[in-house]
C-alpha cells in the first residue's frame, strides 16, 4: 500500500474515532520536534495545534449560511480558506526544503 493511501486510511479511521485532530498533532509532532524536546515545548504547541483547529472550525461554522445545502457563498469562503492554507504549506515547505 503507497504512503498516501496509508495516510488516508489513517485519517479515516482517526474521524471515525474522534480523533482527526489528535492523529494531526502527532503527525507534526513526529516531523517537527526532537525526541528530547523538553515537555513544556511539546504541551505548549500541542496547546498552539489544537487552538489553530478549533479557531478553524469555530470560524467556519460561524461564517456558513443558515440551511443544511451549501450555498455559492459557502463554497466561495472554503475555497478562500484552502487557498490561504495551500500558500501557507507553499511557504513552509520552501523555507524547510520539504
Amino acid at each position: 500500500m503507497k504512503t498516501n493511501d496509508l495516510v488516508e486510511e489513517l485519517i479515516k479511521e482517526a474521524s471515525n474515532q474522534g480523533r482527526l485532530i489528535e492523529v494531526g498533532w502527532l503527525g507534526l509532532r513526529l516531523l517537527s520536534l526532537p525526541e528530547n524536546a523538553p515537555q513544556i515545548q511539546v504541551d505548549e504547541m500541542r496547546g498552539a495545534f489544537f487552538a489553530g483547529a478549533q479557531h478553524l472550525f469555530s470560524s467556519i461554522m460561524t461564517v456558513l449560511d443558515p440551511g443544511s445545502e451549501p450555498t455559492q457563498a459557502d463554497l466561495n469562503r472554503l475555497t478562500m480558506i484552502q487557498s490561504e492554507l495551500d500558500e501557507f504549506i507553499k511557504q513552509y515547505k520552501l523555507k524547510h526544503n520539504l
